[in-house]
């Protein structure tokens, strides 16, 4: 409950500022370095500020989240192009955005519930692509850990760029078992 004459939530200026440099924290100390105290030397925002709004290194983790997802591209109906889409939208993610780093800091947090909900963030995409071709449950969760998981694991565990034709060729087939059972 906020008292009367206090903003619900932070001013979009200051969340911008302190979960600017949360990212930056998070990436260069890891998830530790997520307090109310560091935030506040870093950013200059209070701590009664950040402490109101970000109680805890998993509320900032949550809060880094929610300004985390890209929208999926909107299905065209032709399965093995939309599913070439979403790889590429993820190669793209797990090249240029520190998401190894926040995984990483995901885990080291304890923090498995947001760490199930950022991968779902990243795995969207070939959710809705197949989702929308009509594709039962169980044949969609397995075609999704069958592309994603190679990808997952170059660039989390191998420290690797993502294997971009691989997951192509991955996708052809995938496409092709769902299209020609």
């Amino acid at each position: 409950m906020t008292r009367p004459g206090r903003p619900a939530g932070p001013t979009d200026d200051t969340a911008t500022v302190v979960l600017t440099a949360a990212l930056d924290l998070l990436l260069a100390e890891g998830a530790a370095a997520l307090t109310a105290q560091r935030l506040h030397q870093v950013t200059g925002v209070s701590r009664s500020t950040v402490y109101r709004h970000w109680p805890t290194p998993g509320d900032v983790l949550a809060a880094l989240i929610d300004v985390a997802p890209v929208p999926p591209a909107a299905p065209t109906g032709e399965l093995a192009r939309d599913l070439h889409t979403a790889v590429d939208q993820l190669c793209d993610r797990l090249r240029d955005r520190p998401v190894g780093a926040f995984l990483q800091a995901l885990v080291v947090a304890g923090e498995a519930r947001l760490r199930h909900r950022y991968v779902s963030d990243l795995l969207a995409p070939f959710h809705t692509v197949l989702r929308a071709a009509g594709v039962a449950a169980t044949d969609r969760e397995d075609a999704v850990a069958t592309i994603a998981a190679p990808l997952l694991l170059d660039a989390l565990l191998l420290d690797r760029p993502a294997a971009r034709t691989r997951a192509h060729r991955i996708v052809d087939d995938v496409a092709r078992r769902l299209t020609h059972p």
